[in-house]
């Protein structure tokens, strides 16, 4: 049984790497976007996750190929055209030097003078029509070709950018996929822990709390202490710090003072799992040393793990003391979701209205 489960996870990382190998680039680039679709609406785990970003950096590296050879293929036609361009505009300015002597020496004086009949002066007259003709069609020609040339270069510049932004598109997915296995560690428990964390924030962000109106406190107040272990939803003792207002979800960032802090996670994580700039006036709900354990926004946790707009909602934070404070005074209620998942349980947290209209939550703890 157990090896049955253990092929059926790493199926989808087989099929995303091998069912599209046999195909031609422009069926391959179809069917690399069809398996990553396909990929992204089953159940989510690990493998299927790491195959999805194994498809995308397949698929760019194909596009990046295609890009590449296309380029290739303009440059030569852009160096036969400026070595056609070169001639060209060397044959006609002799021609221009050429026709200028001819054009001096046919005047009409020049040709009654010089010509012994009639029919001769005529002769020569319309042999320096022609000549001036052809000469005519001869800079409609150089002119075709300057501009086939400035379109060349034109649409090589276009692919130069195009290319540029498909490799940092390329580099975004590895580093993505690095991680996304440097955050899980590659292992299947903590990416479903780190899933249903942010099914329970997403719940609490939509008001699916059971909520109970508990008191009136004042700023600084003491409001409760965080669960000092693993909890619903939840690996281990943090807050979650969250502020909404007017319906809307705002960046704690605007709202928290400044003070010194440190990561939980190294700085190659730091795109990851985000990083923080407090800006306002605020007191933070822990008293400090503070360190953090996500930032607000969008992130590459945020994107591998379904946040709304791919945007984590709030500040994870812990701290050496489990007391929280209220940041602002306001009407405080307690509340609660039940978790499943890796990690099932109650999720408890503790939500603060403001007099401002402002709504903060603070998420894993006991509301005294």
């Amino acid at each position: 049984m157990i090896l049955l489960l253990l092929l059926f996870l790493f199926i989808p990382r087989v099929i995303g790497a091998d069912v599209c190998s046999d195909k031609t680039d422009q069926a391959r680039i179809e069917c690399l976007q069809a398996e990553s679709e396909r990929l992204s609406n089953q159940s989510k785990t690990l493998s299927n996750q790491i195959a999805q970003y194994n498809n995308q950096i397949n698929l760019a590296t194909l596009k990046i190929q295609q890009t590449e050879e296309k380029i290739a293929l303009l440059r030569g036609r852009i160096n036969q055209l400026e070595i056609s361009l070169d001639d060209l505009t060397k044959a006609f300015s002799s021609r221009v030097v050429e026709t200028y002597k001819l054009a001096r020496s046919g005047s009409t004086l020049f040709l009654l003078l010089t010509s012994g009949s009639l029919n001769e002066v005529v002769s020569r007259f319309h042999y320096l029509q022609l000549v001036q003709n052809e000469d005519g069609n001869f800079l409609q020609r150089l002119q075709t070709a300057q501009v086939t040339y400035k379109g060349q270069k034109t649409d090589q510049e276009e692919l130069q950018k195009e290319l540029a932004k498909q490799k940092a598109d390329l580099d975004n997915q590895k580093r993505a996929k690095a991680n996304l296995l440097s955050a899980t560690k590659n292992d299947e428990q903590r990416y479903q822990q780190l899933i249903a964390e942010a099914i329970a924030q997403l719940n609490i962000s939509r008001g699916l709390g059971a909520e109970t109106f508990v008191r009136g406190i004042s700023e600084g107040e003491n409001i409760g202490f965080l669960i000092g272990s693993s909890s619903g939803c939840s690996s281990g003792r943090h807050l979650h710090f969250e502020v909404h207002k007017d319906n809307g979800l705002e960046d704690p960032n605007r709202y928290l003072k400044s003070i010194g802090f440190s990561y939980s996670y190294g700085s190659g994580l730091y795109g990851y799992f985000g990083t923080i700039n407090p800006q306002g006036s605020w007191n933070w709900p822990l008293n400090e040393p503070i360190s953090i354990n996500q930032g607000f926004g969008s992130t590459g946790y945020a994107r591998d793990f379904g946040y709304q707009n791919f945007v984590h909602p709030g500040i994870d934070l812990e701290a050496s003391s489990s007391q929280v404070k209220a940041v602002k005074a306001g009407k405080l209620y307690r509340g609660s979701i039940n978790c499943g998942g890796k990690y099932p349980g109650v999720l408890t947290y503790a939500k603060v209205e403001q007099d401002s209209g402002v709504v903060v939550y603070y998420e894993h703890m006991y509301v005294q």
